[in-house]
């Protein structure tokens, strides 16, 4: 047969099975559901591998007519590149995968999905040496965030320039000069809070918050800030009878150190380091100080202007499900109602107070008439990528990064989903939350397993890594979490009540696991917080409670805990961890139980952990302690238990995963200073916990006169400052006193900004010398021993840096020195050490005294036996 007729006839049998011919006796094979997406692609083109289309909203529109009846996954193929959305995707019930096969958005590792705009067309500032400006993007309003190739810039910020005088409003400066700034109302003042160190302030909501709320005029003298931030950060209910306590039972009910702003941001007149930006909204410019090596002109500046990128809208009769979004990168999203009246009046973890009268009423549920209910459902910060009733949701592969709210909220009504094999860093507030504490459906049965989480959160510092409300059946393991401002993972919620001998809020939490993480480098800006933190009711007995095994949490910053059982907290479960180079304690603390008038407290068991603690086994009225071992190495703990912690082999690239270009460290922050002698400071601060592209290997500060001229300085490495945590500038002069003192970090690409200044300091003489430490005691076992000590009462005129312990075997003296040294004076908390190399059932005793710039103070001695 001629070709041209067996062409003819094979397009004939073709056109008789599509059209269903009768006798037709075979079909065609069917077209591939799926769907192909590029840069690239043309929104009106099929979707095939040869002929992709554009946007990811035609894509999903696409897949939403190819569903109906799956008998295999329907994949969208994203290639590699920049998808840039101006609205959020939202998935609904009409994108959810049939027939038990999934629809899979995979993308290649390469594929980002961006709210950002591109800045483009900068022309240097005239009469601003270094400073570079460009038109706004089209549709770019406003925005809290700019990157410059993939590296976050600063938004700018210094010193509040006046004294400020609380009132009911706001504030009365002590000249008119924020009144005669560009925009004063764009300016945003910060409260960081954390412990009083030093001569460093608290001025936060608690020592875990760092609230912050928008000016809304300056007139004169007269600052008015934004309502209702303001109120609902400064009126918040106390109990009439119990003064000072607030009715929410977190925190003080206003601003400390009579509202005074730890600095203020985002005023074009604060423009003046590199790194440093500004968004002239009224001018619809954006102004930069670009860093040392960029190019304006070749460099990638993002600003991002959508605040959601994915958000799937499930409800309760129609929930979103069987979907995978798999090799995605979200990046470029902002968050913008801190920008606005409601500021940001943190409760905790990036929890809120929001509305006109939310100070008034807002979780405070039936302590108030009017209250609302359950009690603590305060505002949640969304997620740039979320879902609500969102069943079997996969996340795999993903990197979210460049985000301006929390990365990833899987909320209410999440069942049966997984977050796996993904990068979180760089995020403004929480990395992943999980459920809500309002009330509405919990979550239930997610896991979360194998990711990375670190440096984070960038700029609401009370966020933490992985934030668990009212959940059920949740699992977060192997996970790698290190260098984080506060709390590594926070479960559990609506435990305060017991402050005032109520029960905790019944929630229906219960058989939550943490297990097997690897947290470090933790809490490194703010306080009071944890590895693992959790409060509030975790099952209905010890079976169903929450299980926190196998991980290992090691070199805590801030004063907190490793594992932190809060108010409330039952039925915890902690066995089997690897906790050591806390400050204050491993496992805390006790609390009353208050669902009985019994006086027990709340059932918790501490068993089989490697510790430093070294608490002696007990039942304490429900506090169950036991089998606990004292490591003076790490060296001491199976190697296995070490092993099986973070993240498994298979995931272990994750680690080396690129997020951004090369970069310096962030600043360090709140830098404090002592007398160190009559010319001499000693200075601590907070360290860089984002690291930059590589990590940080010292710190220099700095000293300046009140003429601003440098007057002396001093390096330590990055290794130094975690054994000692303080840095000491001698060779003072000694006139030109006060000084103030800002501290930079160093790694392989460069050295960050100045940090903020310290609070001006003269140096003096120290002659008084510190009183003897109280309390001591020595918790032994067969060759190694806790000294446990309450730092002294009194610190002469200097304070402590130090205790030198002495043993009677005739060792060298053991100077400890560390973070915990500094921060557990000012509360008095408990400080403990571990000394190893004893000999089994041998009587020892101890002596260990404070030290300060005057010298080493009398000793207070402890004597005990160790196990034979």
């Amino acid at each position: 047969m001629p070709t041209h007729r067996r062409a003819a006839l094979v397009t004939l049998v073709s056109a008789i099975l599509a059209a269903g011919v009768p006798g037709a006796v075979a079909q065609a094979p069917p077209a591939s559901p799926d769907v192909y997406v590029s840069p690239s692609g043309n929104d009106h083109a099929d979707g095939t591998a040869r002929h992709p289309v554009r946007t990811l909203e035609r894509a999903r529109d696409l897949a939403r007519t190819r569903v109906g009846d799956l008998q295999a996954d329907l994949t969208v193929h994203l290639a590699s590149g920049t998808y840039r959305l101006t609205d959020p995707l939202v998935l609904d019930a009409r994108d959810s995968g049939t027939h038990g096969h999934r629809v899979i958005w995979q993308g290649t590792g390469d594929t980002v999905v961006s709210g950002g705009r591109r800045v483009t067309g900068w022309r240097p500032v005239r009469g601003r040496p270094g400073l570079w400006s460009a038109p706004a993007p089209q549709g770019l309003t406003d925005t809290r965030q700019l990157y410059v190739d993939g590296v976050r810039a600063q938004r700018a910020r210094g010193a509040v320039p006046v004294t400020l005088t609380q009132t009911a409003t706001g504030y009365t400066a002590s000249s008119d000069a924020v009144a005669h700034w560009k925009r004063p109302s764009d300016a945003e003042f910060v409260y960081t809070s954390g412990e009083a160190l030093w001569n460093i302030e608290r001025n936060g909501l608690g020592q875990w918050t760092e609230p912050r709320c928008r000016i809304a005029s300056a007139e004169g003298t007269t600052i008015t800030m934004a309502q209702p931030c303001w109120d609902n950060s400064n009126k918040r209910v106390e109990f009439p009878a119990i003064p000072g306590r607030t009715v929410s039972m977190v925190g003080p009910g206003r601003l400390t150190n009579s509202g005074r702003a730890t600095y203020v941001e985002n005023a074009y007149e604060l423009l003046d380091q590199p790194g440093e930006w500004y968004l002239d909204r009224g001018a619809h410019r954006v102004y930069y100080l670009p860093r040392k090596g960029e190019n304006l002109g070749r460099s990638d500046v993002e600003a991002p202007a959508a605040e959601k990128l994915v958000d799937g809208r499930g409800t309760a009769d129609a929930p979103v499900h069987d979907i995978v979004l798999r090799g995605l990168r979200f990046s470029y999203a902002t968050w913008l109602t801190p920008s606005g009246p409601e500021g940001f009046s943190e409760i905790q973890a990036g929890y809120t107070v929001t509305g006109d009268r939310g100070w008034a009423t807002q979780g405070l549920c039936h302590y108030v008439d009017g209250g609302t209910c359950p009690f603590a459902s305060w505002t949640k910060m969304p997620g740039n990528v979320s879902f609500t009733y969102g069943q079997r949701i996969a996340f795999a592969d993903d990197v979210f990064a460049h985000l301006g709210a929390s990365g990833l909220d899987l909320g209410t009504g999440s069942e049966d989903s997984t977050v796996s094999g993904s990068v979180f860093t760089d995020i403004s507030g929480n990395g992943l939350e999980i459920g809500g504490v309002d009330g509405q459906t919990p979550a239930s049965g997610v896991q979360v397993t194998n990711n990375h989480l670190y440096g984070l959160p960038r700029e609401y510092h009370g966020g933490v890594a992985i934030l668990n409300g009212y959940t059920a059946h949740d699992t977060i393991a192997h996970n790698q979490i290190d260098h984080v401002g506060y709390s590594a993972v926070s479960m559990g919620w609506g435990g305060w009540p017991d402050k005032i001998g109520d029960p905790a809020t019944p929630n229906p939490s219960h058989d939550n696991a943490v297990r097997d993480n690897l947290i470090y480098d933790y809490m490194q800006m703010l306080d009071d917080g944890g590895g693992v933190y959790t409060q509030g009711l975790t099952g209905t007995s010890m079976a169903d409670g929450e299980q926190v095994t196998g991980n290992v949490i090691h070199d805590q910053w801030g004063l907190g805990k490793s594992v932190y059982t809060d108010n409330g907290c039952t039925y915890e479960t902690v066995q089997g961890n690897v906790l050591f180079h806390a400050s204050y304690a491993n496992v805390a603390s006790r609390h009353t139980d208050y669902r009985d008038d019994l006086g027990n407290n709340d059932p918790t068991l501490v068993k089989d952990n490697w510790w430093e603690e070294g608490t002696a086994d007990s039942d304490n009225k429900g506090l169950v302690t036991t089998g606990n071992k004292i490591m003076t190495a790490l060296s001491d703990v199976p190697s296995g238990i070490v092993a099986d912690a973070g993240l498994e082999p298979a995931y272990r690239g994750l680690l080396h995963r690129e997020t951004g270009g090369p970069s310096a460290p962030e600043a360090p922050s709140r830098v404090g200073t002592s007398t160190a002698g009559a010319d001499a400071l000693y200075v601590t601060f907070n360290p860089s916990f984002v690291e930059g592209s590589s990590p940080v290997t010292g710190y220099t500060a700095r000293a300046y006169d009140t003429t601003g001229r440098q007057a002396g300085e001093q390096s330590v490495t990055a290794g130094d400052l975690r054994r000692t945590a303080l840095v000491r500038i001698g060779g003072l002069p000694s006139t030109g006193g006060p000084f103030t003192v800002t501290v930079i970090a160093a790694n392989a690409h460069g050295t960050s900004a100045p940090s903020l200044a310290s609070l001006p300091l003269t140096p003096t003489a120290a002659t008084v010398l510190p009183a003897a430490p109280t309390g001591p005691k020595l918790r032994t076992q067969s060759t190694a021993a806790t000294l446990a000590w309450t730092p002294p009462a009194a610190t002469g005129d200097a304070k402590v840096t130090g205790y030198r312990v002495t043993v009677s075997d005739g060792r060298d003296p053991i100077e400890v020195t560390g973070r915990d040294v500094l921060v557990t004076q000012p509360s008095a908390k408990g400080m403990f050490r571990v000394i190893g190399g004893l000999r089994p059932g041998t009587s020892y005793t101890v002596t260990v005294a404070a030290v300060t710039a005057a010298g080493t103070g009398p000793g207070a001695t402890v004597t005990a036996r160790t196990a034979p």
